[in-house]
């Protein structure tokens, strides 16, 4: 017989979205596997969208970024590699696997010059304005 501790805000989901949060995050976790979804950051300045996902532990080799009619996907892998075996248990605290994000870009991005870099954990993706595809515009009324 194993004691688990009681906690009740555990067990009342405060939302049905919760409940679904935890359906897809905390139960892999429990039953020994693991997912790996990097955070991401999305902003945007006058000339340019940034989005910066929170990848550690990835070299750049490990990502793979496409850009498919004004759909950018980036996917990639965090193998597991650092297993600590102590008598008769494992402890695995990082999260691995393989992921994949996908973002409607707008019109008014100049695709051809997206830049990528990854830096100290860091994955950072510069979609430049196309200053030419103005998608506001203010209209005259006569």
């Amino acid at each position: 017989m194993s004691i688990v501790r009681y906690s009740p805000n555990e067990f009342v989901p405060a939302s049905f979205s919760s409940i679904v949060d935890r359906f897809f995050n905390d139960s892999i976790a429990r039953s020994g596997g693991s997912t790996f979804i990097p955070k991401v950051d999305v902003i945007e300045s006058a000339d340019s969208f940034e989005i910066h996902f929170a990848a550690p532990g990835l070299s750049k080799e490990d990502f793979k970024i496409e850009l498919n009619d004004n759909v950018l996907k980036v996917s990639g892998e965090r193998k597991f590699s650092n297993e600590k075996k102590e008598k008769n248990y494992h402890s695995i605290e990082t999260q691995y696997g393989s992921f994949s994000r996908s973002f409607n870009l707008p019109d008014n991005v100049d695709g051809a010059k997206i830049n990528a870099r990854y830096t100290n954990g860091i994955l950072e993706l510069t979609i430049p304005k196309d200053e030419k595809k103005v998608l506001k515009q203010t209209i005259k009324v006569d």
